[in-house]
């Protein structure tokens, strides 16, 4: 499988500054991050209190939202 070099945390950035568009994108990334932040958290507990921001909760709500409705 060929990985293309893609910036997961700037993508996500990008669209919560309206810099670019709100995409499936965006989405696939903030499931990467959030896949990436869940294993951290098992690995160590030092990184059980790290949480992603209140807009970014914000934009997995909209997904949510979208993805049932």
């Amino acid at each position: 499988m060929i990985e293309v070099d893609v910036n997961h945390c700037q993508i996500v950035k990008e669209s919560l500054a309206g810099k670019r568009a709100v995409d499936e994108q965006t989405y696939a990334s903030l499931a990467i991050l959030t896949e990436r932040l869940e294993r951290l958290k098992k690995l160590d507990k030092t990184f059980s209190g790290i949480a992603f921001s209140r807009g970014v909760e914000q934009l997995a709500s909209r997904q949510d939202a979208v993805a049932v409705g």
